[in-house]
Order: structure tokens, then C-alpha cells, then sequence
């Protein structure tokens, strides 16, 4: 395995993405905006998989944030009670859908840091928001893009989502961070998985450290 720069490292393994998974978007089912949001503020410690389970019932009952801004908090816990944290994400889902109103007339912004001020949503959630609705620069880190960027080597000692967030936005081209991001979750979820990462069926091996490591 060739020596490579940081530089290259991104390069390449951006290629191989893009030329394998180059409409790589997010497995939450929505429509619009709203609905993204719920679905993001569900998945924290929750597998898509179960939110996709959850959300029909959930859009069909409050379709938008007025309905969801009048509902008691059992309510949304009866629809909600099959993931983590049921009890905290009913409250922060009835708070976002009240301060989407009061705050921002109904419209989910576009910008990160206003985006954090709706409950339940932090750097990462605001971060998705921006990138799959928007399709601004916004690398959100959850733990697949944190493992997986690690093991590749695109990022180096980075002890934080929000440091593996600069050192990744660094090098990735702007019109590229939001289907990037879609590219090291998946690359995660499916491949280099956290406990046993299938490295003979990954193709980029060739550019990771990980792999380089491990049969060195």
C-alpha cells in the first residue's frame, strides 16, 4: 500500500464513493421539512429502521408543528414508546413544534445555529437538517462518521464530533460535504461495521489505515 498524504487519502476515497454510491441520501422517510425533523429528533440512540416504523402513525396523527405544538406529552409518548428515550424525546419533540411557531412563523430555517434553537436539536440533528433539506455544508457526526473516518484516516486524533467535523469539512470539497456525510453513515451501517468491519468486501481498503495496520 502506497504512502499517501491526507490530500490523497480524501481523494480517493472520495472517487470510490462517488463512483459506487454517488446518490447516497439519508434511509429516514419524510417529505418535508417537519417531518425530517421528528424523524432526526427519534433516531438519537434509535435505529433508522425503527423510526421508519414509528414515524407513519406519528406523521398521520400531527401532520405539522401545530398539531404536534397542541399535543400532551402521553400523547406523543404512546406513538413514540417503542425507541430510546421515549419520555425526553415527547418533550422535545411538543417543545420544537412550539418554538418552530413562536420562533421562525412555521418555516424550519436553513441555518445551523438557528436550527439549534429548537429543543432536541443539537450541532449534529442541525446539522443533518441543513444537509439533506438544504444541501448546505453541513457534515453532521454521528457515530459512523466518527469510527469510520478515524479507521480510514481522514481524521487523526480527533476526540470530538465537533473536531472530527472541522478536520473533515477541511478537506472534503464544499459541493460534496452533504452527500459525504450520507457516504461514511452508510459506509459504517454496512461495511465497517463498529465490532467486525467486513474489510474482504470493502473497496477501499487499498487507501485505509485500518486495513493497512491489520495486515501489516
Amino acid at each position: 500500500m502506497e504512502r499517501l498524504s491526507k490530500k490523497k487519502r480524501f481523494e480517493k476515497v472520495l472517487a470510490w464513493f462517488e463512483e459506487n454510491n454517488p446518490l447516497a441520501e439519508t434511509e429516514l422517510e419524510y417529505t418535508n421539512p417537519y417531518e425530517l425533523i421528528v424523524a432526526v429528533i427519534l433516531s438519537a440512540q434509535c435505529t433508522d429502521v425503527r423510526v421508519n416504523m414509528i414515524t407513519p402513525a406519528f406523521y398521520q396523527i400531527f401532520p405539522d408543528e401545530k398539531a404536534l405544538a397542541n399535543a400532551t406529552q402521553d400523547e406523543v409518548f404512546e406513538l413514540i414508546k417503542s425507541c430510546s428515550y421515549p419520555n425526553n424525546k415527547a418533550k422535545n419533540l411538543i417543545g420544537m413544534a412550539k418554538t418552530l411557531i413562536s420562533e421562525f412563523n412555521g418555516v424550519v430555517p436553513d441555518d445551523v445555529d438557528e436550527l439549534q434553537k429548537l429543543p432536541g436539536v443539537g450541532r449534529k440533528t442541525a446539522n443533518v437538517i441543513a444537509s439533506v433539506v438544504f444541501k448546505k455544508p453541513a457534515m453532521a457526526v454521528d457515530t459512523h462518521v466518527f469510527r469510520v473516518a478515524a479507521r480510514i484516516g481522514l481524521t487523526t486524533n480527533a476526540k470530538t464530533p465537533l473536531a472530527t467535523e472541522k478536520q473533515l469539512v477541511q478537506f472534503i470539497p464544499e459541493e460534496k460535504i452533504h452527500v459525504a456525510h450520507h457516504w461514511l453513515i452508510l459506509h459504517g451501517r454496512y461495511v465497517c461495521k463498529a465490532r467486525k468491519p467486513m474489510c474482504d468486501s470493502c473497496g477501499i481498503t487499498s487507501f485505509c489505515k485500518f486495513f493497512k495496520k491489520q495486515n501489516s
